[in-house]
């Protein structure tokens, strides 16, 4: 009992500082990003505006966006002090940063306050114009929610670290019982397969294992729908505000034209980004989906060969990359076409994004199997990163080789997702001329393969 609890204590307690350390990181990170950012298109538009004649500095600063209604905003123009809080003024601002505006250089610093609550301010100069602007965001939200998952971690520590003990004593009683059908109904579950229950039969000690260990299935089956359903809603929520910010960007871009460089850098910028932000909902929306079991195979016979012409030519990859030869363009499957043109598109993607460029796409058949193989002009992917990168949130690449471009790590998982559903497997290999193939090999259906054997 003393050494399970001696470990669930360390186990718990590590993995409660890490991830609290590296939530915590990632959302301060995020956060000053984003007000950063939000800061420096103030600025930018607070400096096209100063240009003008007769421009107004206290409506100027009253005009523009900020995140929070309690944020502070303080401008430094014609040697007067301007705020939108006229019972504040450049005290709000610190030290640090007034003195590295002064000198001419963008600055940020979080600091507390005397009501408890911390606060990010930003200062950016606009020497042109003979102006500075400094912003303050209070980050209350940012940290009651420090405050919630740390409170969070550390009840789940108690919590495992009692578990752990509980367990360690439920152990040592049960010395006697079938480790065989144990460890093979644990590997079963661990593979995914959650409908393995124990049948305890007529010994006490095996009944009382075989109920805990289906006890913990249903648990673990339940809590993996919750989580899923939990994802789905999640993303589905997101939906709504970022049609919004769709929408909005649209507008923006309808009057890209009429707006100064600097501006038309920005508003490009978050088209792309409010893109990307797009395709990560999406993306989380169908693995939502397919954790849950939600979606529905609406399969059909599909010529395996025209159909890879088409979707990789969808992506904007040239026809003349695809190889199809006869035998391999005859192979029929048995598919979704909906999901095996994701899988094409994902491939396709991840070799423009991540690898250098499309090298090939071919199909090949292989006895009764037909795969699509897409090749990328890369480095490759080491052997060690060979299975991981396809698990969802994944961006393989050792030291950032594949992961320059970004994304959420979704793109594969969803790629091996659809493929296992299809009854296929999907792997990674090295490429004929040293860069990363992706292969993907799925049952031709029946009296649809064509003759012959080899690469297209």
């Amino acid at each position: 009992m003393l050494i399970f609890t001696l470990g669930a204590l360390f186990l718990s307690a590590s993995l409660a500082i890490i991830t609290y350390e590296r939530s915590r990181s990632y959302l301060v990170r995020n956060r000053e990003t984003s007000l950063q950012q939000q800061t420096f298109v103030n600025a930018r538009l607070m400096r096209a505006r100063l240009r003008e004649p007769g421009a107004d500095p206290a409506a100027l600063l009253a005009s523009l966006d900020l995140p929070t209604a309690s944020s502070e905003q303080v401008l430094r123009a014609g040697g007067n002090w301007f705020s939108t809080d006229e019972r504040l003024g450049v005290e709000v601002v610190p030290p640090g940063v007034l003195e590295a505006v002064a000198a001419g250089h963008a600055a940020k610093q979080r600091f507390g306050s005397e009501d408890g609550v911390p606060r990010l301010a930003v200062g950016v100069p606009m020497v042109d114009v003979g102006a500075q602007y400094f912003a303050v965001y209070p980050l209350r939200r940012l940290s009651d929610t420090l405050n919630v998952l740390r409170n969070s971690l550390l009840l789940g520590s108690v919590f495992t670290t009692v578990a752990g003990a509980l367990a360690g004593v439920w152990t040592s009683r049960r010395v006697l019982r079938p480790l065989a059908d144990v460890s093979a109904a644990a590997a079963s579950v661990a593979a995914g397969r959650f409908d393995i229950r124990l049948q305890g039969g007529s010994d006490p000690d095996l009944a009382t294992v075989a109920t805990s260990f289906n006890h913990m299935t249903d648990a673990l089956q339940r809590r993996i729908r919750r989580d899923a359903r939990f994802a789905s809603a999640v993303s589905h929520e997101l939906r709504s505000p970022l049609a919004t910010l769709v929408n909005s960007v649209e507008v923006m871009l309808t009057r890209r034209s009429d707006l100064p460089e600097r501006s038309r850098t920005a508003v490009d910028l978050l088209a792309a980004e409010v893109r990307r932000f797009q395709r990560l909902v999406e993306d989380l929306l169908e693995m939502s989906r397919l954790d849950a079991g939600a979606d529905v195979l609406e399969m059909e016979d599909v010529r395996l060969g025209e159909f890879v012409v088409h979707a990789a030519a969808a992506t904007g990859v040239g026809k003349e990359v695809v190889v199809v030869a006869d035998d391999a363009r005859r192979a029929v499957i048995n598919a979704d076409k909906r999901r095996l043109e994701r899988v094409v598109a994902n491939l396709v993607e991840n070799a423009v994004n991540h690898g250098g460029g499309v090298a090939r796409v071919a199909v090949e058949t292989h006895g009764a199997s037909a795969r699509i193989c897409v090749e990328d002009r890369g480095p490759g992917v080491p052997e060690a990163e060979r299975e991981v990168i396809f698990e969802p949130f994944v961006r393989g690449g050792a030291n950032g080789r594949r992961s320059a471009g970004g994304g959420a790590g979704l793109g594969l998982s969803l790629v091996s997702e659809h493929v296992r559903l299809h009854s296929g497997r999907v792997w990674v290999e090295d490429g004929a001329d040293g860069g990363a193939r992706f292969v993907v090999e799925l049952p031709v259906a029946a009296g649809g393969a064509g003759s012959g054997n080899g690469p297209a």
